[in-house]
């Protein structure tokens, strides 16, 4: 039997994990019309929460969970500075980067000034999607969450999709892990497997592929925001988070289906 010092003592370390210090529990922050906000992203911010420079793990388990469902032509939602995408050089035909932020899509447009093959575009969804082609599979990495209407940014991405063609989409999992960090980046929610195939569903499109992932980090976040009320993750502790956590996170969820997680999984088929 675990005694209660042992308790405290696994708490204490999952907590450490991913941040410390107890915060008032958040809400998600909005303009003065109601609206979600997001703040802007800067070069020192940007992309270091996990799939930064702190946890090539989980950038590679990221990759490797999204990359059997893309194909020759690739539109990348929320690209920061290209990061993710740059990690399918010499598979892809067409590339589509996008991004809402100034400060990114400068940087993509230095970045790929050069080639021809790749299209870099100002995007804030929902609108009208303007590129060359229509591409055979969309990803979109920690950015359906940031948006009010899901439902017709999920449209306005799926008129630019060849029929037959895949959104591949990636969220933070399960309001229940709601917390300081997701209001402080501007997270309008958290889904879960039911409330995503909903919205996918409502879009027209057809999930093939809806589940939660990464069980142990979702355990881990939870005793950081709810019972520590952790805001932003210490980069050191994302290393060792990496290091831990994610790979026997991966070698559980290559046995069985975990129940929860700390993100939800979906492909959705655009119909024929």
């Amino acid at each position: 039997m675990q005694q209660p010092g042992q308790k405290k003592s696994i708490a204490g370390t999952l907590l450490n994990l991913l941040g410390s210090g107890p915060k008032p529990e958040p809400s998600a922050p909005t303009a003065g019309d109601g609206e979600v906000i997001q703040p802007a992203a800067g070069d020192g911010a940007l992309e270091n929460h996990l799939g930064g420079d702190e946890a090539r793990n989980y950038r590679k388990y990221e990759y490797e969970t999204v990359a059997p469902h893309v194909g020759r032509s690739l539109l990348e939602i929320g690209s920061g500075l290209g990061h993710f995408s740059e990690q399918f050089a010499g598979r892809l035909d067409y590339l589509v980067v996008s991004d809402n932020d100034p400060y990114c899509v400068g940087e993509l447009r230095k970045r790929y000034e050069d080639n021809d093959d790749v299209e870099v575009i100002d995007l804030e969804l929902p609108a009208e999607i303007e590129i060359r082609q229509k591409v055979d599979t969309v990803v979109m990495m920690n950015v359906l969450e940031h948006i009010k209407d899901d439902v017709q940014a999920l449209r306005d991405l799926a008129s630019v999709t060849l029929p037959g063609g895949r959104i591949v989409i990636w969220v933070p999992g399960y309001m229940q892990l709601y917390g300081d960090f997701d209001r402080k980046v501007g997270h309008v929610t958290r889904y879960t497997p039911a409330t995503l195939e909903a919205s996918v569903r409502e879009a027209g499109l057809v999930p093939e592929v809806l589940k939660p992932i990464n069980f142990l980090g979702g355990i881990a976040w939870w005793f950081a925001v709810r019972r520590g009320g952790a805001g932003y993750p210490d980069p050191r502790l994302v290393k060792i988070y990496d290091r831990t956590v994610v790979p026997v996170t991966r070698a559980i969820e290559r046995l069985v289906r975990p129940p929860f997680g700390q993100t939800v999984f979906c492909v959705a088929r655009v119909p024929r």
